[in-house]
């Protein structure tokens, strides 16, 4: 497919130099990349163009009359015109390499091939700019199929007209005023043109000319004659006495355009002002002569263009052929190939001489119709057979990246929820590490001391539950030993709840061990471990560990720390005061994890394999551990290392927003200390989680709601949401994340494979053409496509459930695309 560079210069002078924004895409689709550059001040730049139009215009061939043959130009001023050329050319060449530029010089060097055919668009309102002649950038020579056309920054497009069928090309052809000028050259090659039809219009009066554009349908508009620019302004002289600009031709040609006129030649003098307003008109495609131009110039181009264009070649592509071919005569007329130029309508697409021709349908013998059940089987076996092979694909895990991808997407479409009031975080950032650092020598991310009074300052006030998202933090200087108010709340504080790591890898395979003064007997230790998917995104939630992932690891504690968390803000909520609220829970060897809140053996729940339960006096919740392949994990399946869930986070525009969070110096400050009715507002009967958010650390991870390094979310806060998700479901109703057995997911797949090849049947059932079939087909697939889109995002905001949506879409459209060209197929071969 062609390509188009569109060059917007937006705003600017040549004083101050000009603002450029260059797009590049498939010609008639929108741009895939937009660069920002600037071409620098260039004052003199003006200077250069008018030294070479005086010394174009002091040429000694009168132009638009048949120069003798073997007449040529005074030396001395033909030689004047070669320099004042020569320095135009290298000093444009040389303003386009300028520095400023180098960001679009790159990106055109990345998107274009030398091989694509490429339509290049100048746009700008700039008159000096308009009139460079752009074809003489050197770098242009590498991409023998690009030509440039000129345009302005805003232009409507022109009005939409049905085409009706016809089978020739009508062109209104004027001749003007033609002293002097061989204008039945140009007749002649017109009268040469296959299928078209021409009404010659010779010096015509303004009334002859205006109804001529107003009562009839024209193709193409012709101009062969005398014309020049003045204040600005084209004027063309349509007869030897009179003349017009294209404003007193205003309606008659607006009138012209809205009957499908698509192409205006101009092959006359000076025509920069004629173009621009012709283009202000809303006429499509425009070609015309920048300059005075030689008659025998202009009569070789056109007959050069005409040659191309019938013949199927591009608009673009024939006025280059017909520009270079006139290099041949510039030994006598200097400058020629700089002469024809496009302005282009940037909102319509140039037409080939092809499109100006619609032949009158031939009606077609009618068809023996398929039987109806024989098609009807063709499509429901092409789609079985397309959700079979979405079906393959899906299992051998070459859609799981696209999968999750989708996934991800229909994450971040949910509506924000509130944050959750049970949760308090303390970060320690950037500026905590700073100030502790300025007093003592941090092994951690905290020191001893400062722990110490934040554990005194956050007990004082009764929290449900403390979590220690930290490894052990002690001082560097060893001769100070742990402070023993530190360890008593180690050993006897049973609200706080600490970390340790599994290793996992041999990179780590032992881990990180728990603090020594936490006695192993009071389950104050969860791990941290976080499940990541192969681009290091979180959106698994590990509740319990198989003890087989933990023989050589220093952490041999089988539940999370989110489950730890959640049992102590629970155990608060058990309205049997006279029963104890210690919280058990075991691993056997068949993976059951069993969680008791009270101590009688009544209490216990016993869940079914692969299964996790919370128990609470006014709700039991199960999480279902995920299989082995669950929704789009396909490519290896699901570890067994133990209990998982889809991890659901509390949707907020920021993950940091799901609670209260204060800084570590909000606490400990000496000059602004919180108030005890702050402080016990802020903490009494919340989980507060004390971690690292300081971006030196390190501790950042990629998540569903953005995986880019600025939307990595701190670790500490992905804890926040699994704690959330836990609480909320046992104490809120707020759903899990679930999704269909693989059954499901098969039955799925068939069923939205079945309706693309149902659709594609009931398409071919109205016998339309081929290309009428194809187009109708993407209309409704596209329909349906958007109803399956909606479908998957209202179940995952509604009822938090994660369908199939690209094993879907691909079953949808392989299966009506396969099954229309079957059909099609054999409708064809049943007229033979």
């Amino acid at each position: 497919m062609a390509k188009l560079v569109v060059l917007k210069i937006i705003d600017g002078s040549f004083e101050q130099g000009f603002t450029v924004m260059q797009e590049i895409g498939e010609d008639h689709q929108r741009p895939t990349s937009t660069t920002l550059g600037k071409l620098p001040p260039l004052p003199e730049m003006p200077l250069y163009y008018s030294r070479w139009k005086e010394s174009y215009g002091r040429l000694e061939s009168r132009y638009r009359i048949i120069v003798k043959k073997g007449q040529k130009p005074n030396v001395s001023v033909l030689d004047d015109c070669h320099n004042a050329s020569n320095m135009l050319r290298a000093r444009l060449n040389t303003w386009f390499l300028a520095e400023d530029y180098r960001s679009i010089r790159e990106k055109w060097l990345q998107q274009l091939s030398p091989e694509d055919e490429i339509r290049i668009l100048i746009q700008t309102e700039d008159s000096q700019m308009r009139a460079l002649p752009w074809n003489l950038l050197e770098f242009l020579e590498g991409y023998p199929n690009a030509e440039i056309a000129i345009s302005a920054l805003n232009l409507e497009p022109p009005p939409q007209r049905h085409m009706l069928p016809k089978s020739r090309v009508n062109i209104l052809s004027i001749v003007g005023n033609s002293d002097g000028i061989d204008t039945d050259v140009d007749q002649g090659l017109l009268d040469q043109l296959p299928q078209t039809y021409i009404e010659r219009l010779i010096a015509p009066d303004r009334k002859t000319l205006t109804d001529q554009l107003w009562n009839t349908p024209w193709d193409i508009l012709f101009f062969a004659g005398h014309s020049t620019s003045q204040d600005g302004k084209g004027r063309i002289f349509h007869n030897k006495t009179d003349s017009l600009t294209m404003g007193e031709l205003k309606y008659a040609l607006q009138k012209s355009v809205a009957h499908g006129l698509q192409l205006a030649i101009f092959n006359s003098c000076n025509g920069l002002d004629i173009a621009r307003e012709l283009a202000e008109l809303n006429i499509p495609q425009i070609i015309v002569m920048r300059e005075p131009v030689p008659d025998l110039v202009a009569q070789e181009f056109l007959a050069y263009f005409l040659s191309e264009y019938t013949q199927g070649t591009s608009l673009y592509l024939s006025v280059r052929a017909a520009r270079q071919r006139l290099q041949g005569m510039e030994d006598r007329f200097p400058c020629a190939t700089w002469l024809p130029l496009i302005c282009q309508n940037p909102t319509v697409s140039p037409p080939l001489w092809q499109d100006f021709l619609q032949p009158e349908p031939i009606q077609a013998p009618t068809p023996t119709s398929m039987p109806i059940r024989h098609s009807l089987a063709i499509a429901l076996l092409t789609s079985f057979t397309a959700a079979a092979l979405v079906g393959a694909v899906r299992f051998a895990g070459l859609l799981q990246p696209s999968e999750l991808v989708a996934f991800d997407h229909l994450m971040r479409l949910r509506p924000p929820e509130p944050p959750d009031s049970r949760l308090l975080v303390v970060a320690i950032d950037d500026e905590d590490l700073q100030q502790q650092s300025k007093k003592e020598d941090l092994k951690g991310a905290i020191s001893d001391r400062n722990l110490t009074k934040l554990l005194d300052l956050l007990s004082k006030h009764q929290p449900r539950a403390i979590g220690l998202d930290l490894y052990s933090p002690r001082s560097t200087n060893q001769s100070n030993p742990q402070p023993a108010a530190l360890t008593a709340h180690y050993r006897h504080n049973e609200k706080l709840i600490s970390i340790c790591q599994v290793g996992s890898d041999q990179a780590n395979p032992y881990g990180k061990a728990p603090s020594s003064d936490i006695p192993p007997e009071s389950f104050r230790v969860g791990f941290s471990n976080f499940v990541m998917d192969t681009d290091d995104i979180v959106r698994r939630h590990l509740l319990a560990m198989n003890s087989g992932y933990q023989q050589e690891s220093l952490c041999q504690v089988p539940t999370a720390f989110s489950i730890e968390l959640a049992l102590r803000y629970l155990q608060y909520l058990q309205t049997d005061s006279d029963a104890a609220a210690t919280g058990f829970y075991s691993l056997n060897g068949n993976e059951t994890f069993k969680i008791q809140l009270k101590q009688q053996p009544k209490d216990f729940i016993p869940v079914p394999h692969g299964y996790a339960s919370l128990n609470h006096p006014a709700r039991k919740v199960i999480f279902p551990s995920l299989p082995a392949r669950v929704g789009g994990y396909q490519a290896q399946g699901i570890d067994g290392r133990g209990s998982q869930i889809l991890l659901n986070y509390r949707a907020e525009e920021n993950l940091q927003d799901i609670a209260t969070q204060k800084s570590l110096r909000w606490f400990l400050s000496q000059d602004n200390p919180p108030s005890p009715q702050e402080l016990d507002q802020l903490i009494r009967d919340k989980v507060v989680l004390i971690g690292v958010t300081a971006r030196e650390k390190d501790d950042y991870h990629k998540t569903p709601y953005g995986n880019t390094f600025d939307d990595r979310v701190p670790g500490v806060f992905i804890h926040a949401h699994m704690l959330s998700q836990l609480l909320s479901a046992v104490l809120d109703g707020r759903p899990l994340l679930w999704a269909w057995s693989p059954w499901g997911d098969w039955v799925w797949i068939v069923g939205w494979s079945s309706l693309g090849g149902l659709l594609a049947w009931g398409v071919s059932l109205r016998k339309p053409s081929r290309r009428a079939m194809w187009s109708q087909l993407v209309l409704v697939l596209g329909v349906f496509t958007g109803i399956l889109y909606g479908v998957c995002a209202g179940y995952l905001i509604v009822w938090a459930g994660w369908l199939p949506l690209i094993p879907a879409g691909l079953g949808l459209g392989i299966a009506g695309s396969g099954a229309t060209v079957i059909l099609s197929h054999v409708s064809s071969r049943s007229l033979q």
